[in-house]
């Protein structure tokens, strides 16, 4: 089977490659626009210290670059294409939104729109987000259940309802996943665990934002690329699959617990910040549809996922310390 990535560079989208790639039975295609990133961020890199014979990267951007996509996709004919292409950042999508709406919306339903009638591919799989739906209690998969606070939900609330109605139209193979806070080795320096791991080690303070009272669902990254790998065997068009861990979790008990686990007294290395304005309160998702029609359940805890997010930040730290440890916007 030939499957295509685009966004092979993201954190999501590099793990789904490396899985892939462990299965003689797929050729995979990875897109992004930004050239290939370095082995600390690509596990398929860090594992193999080579490119695989069955994996081909392509640098293409879908918003300037659209016939040559699509010309690779007619040459290369894939069955499956997954997206995990977007702007991602929800506290940047306020500096500029049309960045967001550019790719997450405009940049996806043109992609969408000229596969429509290709016989080749059978599934077009895109990687939404619970910030579709705003604040959210154990939610399940309803698009009527949209209700997006910021910049970043909103532009992927039009991306996906396009890709519903060209479903409707057109029969086009859509499917949806979305899955809670996902984490672990090789997650962009930023986010919140890497983060805290590395400001431990550099003995600095970690933020927390209204005093961390934000919760949040944290599912290991391998869960949820088992997910998208049962959508591509089993998944049905027009439909929107959950993944998620099913524990709520504040931010600061998080925090506390990778402390605990480093030897640090949690009082001692956070300081209480502003809250922030554009943060949901909690995003729970109900995730029984992927664990019945899929027959997908979570294997790895948190506590095991942090350990080795923690090896991770402790086996490279000298590169590690090469990279800023904020989010850089490109447009």
């Amino acid at each position: 089977m030939k499957v295509a990535i685009l966004g092979s560079n993201s954190f999501s989208g590099s793990h789904l490659v490396d899985s892939l790639l462990a299965c003689p039975v797929y050729k995979v295609l990875g897109i992004s626009r930004s050239p290939e990133y370095p082995a600390l961020f690509l596990p398929y890199l860090y594992r193999e210290k080579v490119r695989p014979t069955c994996f081909e990267f392509f640098q293409l951007n879908i918003n300037t670059q659209l016939p040559e996509v699509i010309r690779l996709f007619d040459e290369e004919r894939p069955e499956v294409i997954v997206n995990f292409a977007a702007q991602g950042n929800v506290e940047h999508s306020w500096i500029n939104p049309i960045h967001w709406l550019t790719t997450n919306a405009i940049g996806v339903a043109n992609l969408a729109f000229a596969l429509r009638d290709r016989d080749y591919l059978k599934k077009y799989i895109q990687i939404s987000t619970p910030e579709v739906y705003g604040l959210c209690r154990n939610f399940k998969e309803n698009l009527n259940y949209y209700n997006p606070s910021t910049p970043y939900a909103v532009s992927k609330v039009a991306g996906d309802l396009f890709l519903n109605a060209l479903c409707k139209k057109f029969e086009f193979p859509v499917c949806f996943a979305m899955s809670t806070n996902f984490y672990g080795p090789h997650q962009q320096l930023y986010r919140i665990i890497p983060r805290t791991v590395i400001y431990l080690k550099m003995s600095a303070k970690i933020p927390l934002h209204g005093g961390g009272k934000v919760q949040r669902d944290f599912i290991n990254i391998f869960d949820v690329v088992s997910g998208i790998k049962r959508i591509i065997l089993n998944g049905e068009a027009g439909n929107t699959y959950h993944f998620s861990s099913g524990r709520l979790l504040k931010i600061r008990d998080l925090v506390k617990l990778i402390c605990e686990k480093m030897g640090f007294n949690f009082k001692e290395c956070v300081e209480i910040s502003d809250e922030r304005s554009d943060q949901d309160s909690a995003f729970e998702l109900n995730s029984s549809k992927a664990r019945k029609k899929l027959g997908w359940e979570p294997k790895v805890g948190l506590s095991k996922g942090i350990d080795e997010v923690i090896n991770w930040v402790n086996n490279n730290w000298p590169e590690i310390l090469r990279y800023p440890l904020h989010y850089i916007h490109k447009e």
